[in-house]
Protein backbone atom coordinates (compact mmCIF):
# COMPACT_ATOMS: atom_id res chain seq x y z
CA UNK A 1 0.00 0.00 0.00
CA UNK A 2 1.37 3.52 -1.10
CA UNK A 3 -0.14 5.46 1.69
CA UNK A 4 0.92 3.34 4.51
CA UNK A 5 4.70 3.21 2.74
CA UNK A 6 4.58 6.90 2.66
CA UNK A 7 3.96 7.36 6.32
CA UNK A 8 6.98 5.28 7.19
CA UNK A 9 9.50 6.62 5.22
CA UNK A 10 8.66 10.08 5.64
CA UNK A 11 9.85 8.94 9.55
CA UNK A 12 13.45 9.00 8.06
CA UNK A 13 13.86 11.31 5.59
CA UNK A 14 11.78 13.62 2.95
CA UNK A 15 10.24 12.23 -0.25
CA UNK A 16 10.28 13.15 -4.30
CA UNK A 17 8.11 12.91 -7.21
CA UNK A 18 7.80 13.90 -10.84
CA UNK A 19 5.07 14.49 -12.14
CA UNK A 20 4.16 13.68 -16.19
CA UNK A 21 1.44 15.17 -18.18
CA UNK A 22 0.84 12.91 -20.73
CA UNK A 23 0.79 15.38 -23.70
CA UNK A 24 4.04 16.50 -23.01
CA UNK A 25 5.72 13.39 -23.00
CA UNK A 26 6.53 10.14 -25.38
CA UNK A 27 7.67 6.90 -25.42
CA UNK A 28 11.22 8.34 -25.20
CA UNK A 29 10.76 10.69 -23.45
CA UNK A 30 9.38 8.56 -20.84
CA UNK A 31 11.91 6.14 -20.80
CA UNK A 32 14.33 8.80 -20.53
CA UNK A 33 12.59 9.84 -17.58
CA UNK A 34 11.92 6.53 -15.82
CA UNK A 35 15.73 5.89 -16.41
CA UNK A 36 16.46 9.19 -14.77
CA UNK A 37 13.81 7.60 -11.30
CA UNK A 38 15.37 4.65 -10.84
CA UNK A 39 18.40 6.28 -8.98
CA UNK A 40 17.16 5.75 -5.81
CA UNK A 41 16.07 9.19 -5.23
CA UNK A 42 12.70 9.34 -6.56
CA UNK A 43 9.54 7.83 -4.88
CA UNK A 44 6.67 7.66 -7.13
CA UNK A 45 5.41 8.99 -10.47
CA UNK A 46 2.35 11.02 -10.62
CA UNK A 47 0.48 11.18 -13.91
CA UNK A 48 -2.06 13.98 -15.17
CA UNK A 49 -2.24 17.62 -15.31
CA UNK A 50 -5.40 20.07 -15.26
CA UNK A 51 -6.00 20.21 -19.39
CA UNK A 52 -5.05 16.68 -20.86
CA UNK A 53 -5.84 15.71 -24.42
CA UNK A 54 -3.32 12.73 -24.68
CA UNK A 55 -3.95 8.90 -23.01
CA UNK A 56 -3.49 8.44 -19.25
CA UNK A 57 -3.84 5.02 -19.86
CA UNK A 58 -1.56 4.63 -22.31
CA UNK A 59 1.05 6.67 -20.76
CA UNK A 60 0.22 4.47 -17.10
CA UNK A 61 1.05 1.44 -19.52
CA UNK A 62 3.94 2.77 -20.73
CA UNK A 63 5.64 3.93 -17.17
CA UNK A 64 4.51 0.13 -15.79
CA UNK A 65 6.60 -1.36 -18.63
CA UNK A 66 9.44 0.85 -17.79
CA UNK A 67 10.00 1.04 -14.12
CA UNK A 68 8.59 -1.01 -10.82
CA UNK A 69 7.91 2.55 -8.67
CA UNK A 70 4.30 3.53 -7.96
CA UNK A 71 2.36 5.05 -10.37
CA UNK A 72 -0.22 7.17 -9.06
CA UNK A 73 -2.87 9.44 -10.86
CA UNK A 74 -3.24 13.06 -10.15
CA UNK A 75 -6.74 13.44 -11.84
CA UNK A 76 -7.88 16.82 -13.06
CA UNK A 77 -10.97 15.56 -14.15
CA UNK A 78 -12.81 12.17 -14.42
CA UNK A 79 -11.61 11.60 -17.64
CA UNK A 80 -8.29 11.08 -16.24
CA UNK A 81 -8.69 7.93 -14.55
CA UNK A 82 -6.65 4.33 -15.51
CA UNK A 83 -6.80 1.02 -13.97
CA UNK A 84 -3.61 0.17 -14.72
CA UNK A 85 -2.13 2.81 -12.17
CA UNK A 86 -1.01 1.69 -8.76
CA UNK A 87 -3.15 4.70 -6.67
CA UNK A 88 -5.03 7.90 -7.21
CA UNK A 89 -4.78 11.07 -5.10
CA UNK A 90 -8.83 11.43 -4.88
CA UNK A 91 -8.02 15.78 -5.24
CA UNK A 92 -10.62 17.67 -3.50
CA UNK A 93 -9.56 21.54 -4.55
CA UNK A 94 -10.62 23.06 -0.84
CA UNK A 95 -8.69 26.89 -1.88
CA UNK A 96 -12.04 27.29 -3.92
CA UNK A 97 -15.83 27.29 -4.15
CA UNK A 98 -16.29 25.66 -7.23
CA UNK A 99 -18.53 22.72 -6.16
CA UNK A 100 -17.61 20.46 -8.72
CA UNK A 101 -13.89 20.57 -7.48
CA UNK A 102 -14.62 19.71 -4.28
CA UNK A 103 -17.37 16.87 -4.78
CA UNK A 104 -19.24 16.83 -8.05
CA UNK A 105 -16.51 15.15 -9.97
CA UNK A 106 -16.10 12.55 -7.76
CA UNK A 107 -19.47 11.71 -7.07
CA UNK A 108 -19.12 11.08 -10.91
CA UNK A 109 -15.81 8.99 -10.52
CA UNK A 110 -16.94 7.03 -7.48
CA UNK A 111 -18.96 4.12 -9.55
CA UNK A 112 -15.68 3.92 -11.63
CA UNK A 113 -13.37 3.84 -8.88
CA UNK A 114 -15.19 1.58 -6.99
CA UNK A 115 -14.48 -1.16 -10.03
CA UNK A 116 -10.90 -0.85 -9.56
CA UNK A 117 -7.82 -1.70 -7.48
CA UNK A 118 -6.96 1.77 -7.11
CA UNK A 119 -5.70 2.52 -3.91
CA UNK A 120 -7.26 5.68 -3.41
CA UNK A 121 -5.60 8.53 -1.06
CA UNK A 122 -7.85 11.32 -0.34
CA UNK A 123 -5.84 14.51 -0.44
CA UNK A 124 -6.56 18.24 0.40
CA UNK A 125 -5.80 20.28 -3.04
CA UNK A 126 -4.72 24.32 -2.04
CA UNK A 127 -3.66 26.28 -4.77
CA UNK A 128 -1.49 28.94 -4.27
CA UNK A 129 -1.16 32.41 -6.23
CA UNK A 130 2.43 32.38 -7.63
CA UNK A 131 2.28 35.80 -10.22
CA UNK A 132 0.21 33.96 -13.02
CA UNK A 133 -2.61 32.37 -14.08
CA UNK A 134 -2.28 28.84 -14.07
CA UNK A 135 -3.76 26.21 -16.31
CA UNK A 136 -5.87 24.83 -13.14
CA UNK A 137 -6.99 27.95 -11.53
CA UNK A 138 -8.24 28.75 -15.43
CA UNK A 139 -10.12 25.14 -15.70
CA UNK A 140 -10.96 25.09 -12.34
CA UNK A 141 -12.84 28.58 -12.68
CA UNK A 142 -11.29 29.41 -9.14
CA UNK A 143 -9.17 32.01 -7.41
CA UNK A 144 -6.27 30.86 -5.61
CA UNK A 145 -5.24 31.61 -2.04
CA UNK A 146 -2.91 35.14 -2.09
CA UNK A 147 0.41 34.13 -1.50
CA UNK A 148 0.83 36.85 1.52
CA UNK A 149 -2.27 35.47 3.22
CA UNK A 150 -0.85 32.49 5.68
CA UNK A 151 -3.31 32.67 7.68
CA UNK A 152 -5.74 31.64 5.23
CA UNK A 153 -4.07 28.80 4.17
CA UNK A 154 -3.21 27.51 7.54
CA UNK A 155 -7.05 27.15 8.05
CA UNK A 156 -7.58 25.60 4.78
CA UNK A 157 -5.37 23.37 5.60
CA UNK A 158 -6.33 22.39 8.88
CA UNK A 159 -9.93 22.29 7.36
CA UNK A 160 -8.70 19.48 4.65
CA UNK A 161 -7.33 17.79 7.76
CA UNK A 162 -10.33 17.42 10.19
CA UNK A 163 -12.31 16.23 7.31
CA UNK A 164 -10.36 13.36 6.70
CA UNK A 165 -8.00 14.24 3.95
CA UNK A 166 -4.41 12.06 4.25
CA UNK A 167 -2.55 14.69 2.66
CA UNK A 168 -2.02 18.42 1.80
CA UNK A 169 -0.94 19.59 -1.81
CA UNK A 170 0.43 23.10 -1.42
CA UNK A 171 0.16 24.24 -5.47
CA UNK A 172 1.56 27.43 -7.14
CA UNK A 173 0.57 25.72 -10.29
CA UNK A 174 2.12 24.56 -13.05
CA UNK A 175 4.44 26.73 -14.78
CA UNK A 176 4.52 28.87 -11.93
CA UNK A 177 6.78 31.84 -12.12
CA UNK A 178 7.14 31.58 -8.21
CA UNK A 179 7.00 28.79 -6.09
CA UNK A 180 5.10 28.35 -2.55
CA UNK A 181 6.09 30.87 0.13
CA UNK A 182 8.45 29.38 2.63
CA UNK A 183 6.92 31.39 5.01
CA UNK A 184 3.59 29.79 4.20
CA UNK A 185 5.21 25.88 4.11
CA UNK A 186 6.48 26.98 7.71
CA UNK A 187 3.39 27.91 9.17
CA UNK A 188 0.95 25.12 7.48
CA UNK A 189 3.38 22.65 8.78
CA UNK A 190 3.34 23.41 11.77
CA UNK A 191 -0.67 23.12 11.98
CA UNK A 192 -1.40 20.01 10.26
CA UNK A 193 -0.32 16.14 11.48
CA UNK A 194 -0.56 14.33 7.68
CA UNK A 195 2.03 14.81 5.31
CA UNK A 196 2.28 17.89 3.07
CA UNK A 197 2.81 17.80 -0.41
CA UNK A 198 4.68 21.25 -2.31
CA UNK A 199 4.57 21.45 -5.99
CA UNK A 200 4.60 24.15 -8.96
CA UNK A 201 7.37 26.55 -10.20
CA UNK A 202 10.43 24.36 -8.81
CA UNK A 203 13.12 24.47 -10.75
CA UNK A 204 16.37 24.56 -9.31
CA UNK A 205 18.23 22.87 -6.43
CA UNK A 206 18.49 25.86 -4.01
CA UNK A 207 14.87 25.91 -4.35
CA UNK A 208 14.51 22.28 -3.23
CA UNK A 209 16.83 22.88 -0.71
CA UNK A 210 14.60 25.68 0.73
CA UNK A 211 11.24 24.04 0.09
CA UNK A 212 12.36 21.11 2.21
CA UNK A 213 13.71 23.11 4.65
CA UNK A 214 10.85 25.00 5.12
CA UNK A 215 8.71 21.85 5.94
CA UNK A 216 7.51 20.22 2.95
CA UNK A 217 7.74 16.45 3.70
CA UNK A 218 7.29 15.48 -0.23
CA UNK A 219 7.97 17.99 -3.27
CA UNK A 220 6.74 17.06 -6.61
CA UNK A 221 8.21 18.66 -10.02
CA UNK A 222 6.61 18.30 -13.09
CA UNK A 223 7.91 21.35 -15.66
CA UNK A 224 11.03 20.79 -14.29
CA UNK A 225 11.32 17.27 -16.04
CA UNK A 226 10.44 17.78 -19.55
CA UNK A 227 14.03 19.18 -20.14
CA UNK A 228 15.47 15.51 -20.51
CA UNK A 229 17.29 13.94 -17.90
CA UNK A 230 20.57 16.16 -17.91
CA UNK A 231 18.80 18.54 -16.28
CA UNK A 232 17.58 16.90 -13.35
CA UNK A 233 21.19 15.40 -12.05
CA UNK A 234 21.56 18.36 -9.91
CA UNK A 235 18.06 18.50 -8.85
CA UNK A 236 18.02 15.03 -8.05
CA UNK A 237 21.73 15.73 -6.05
CA UNK A 238 20.04 17.91 -3.86
CA UNK A 239 16.95 15.89 -3.35
CA UNK A 240 19.67 12.66 -2.32
CA UNK A 241 20.78 15.05 1.08
CA UNK A 242 17.31 15.23 2.37
CA UNK A 243 16.57 11.41 1.77
CA UNK A 244 17.34 10.52 5.57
Amino acid sequence: MIYPDIRDKLRSGKMFGFLVDPDKHNRESLAELTGAAESGRVDFILVGGSLVSGSVDETVAILKESTDLPVVLFPGNVLQISPRADAILLLSLISGRNPEFLIGNHVVAAPLLSKTRLEIIPTGYILIENGRTTSVEYMSNTKPIPGDKIDLAVATAMAGEMLGHKLIYLEAGSGARESVNGKMISAVRSHIKIPLIVGGGIHTPEQIRDTYRAGADIIIVGSAIEQGSASLEPLLKEVEAHKS
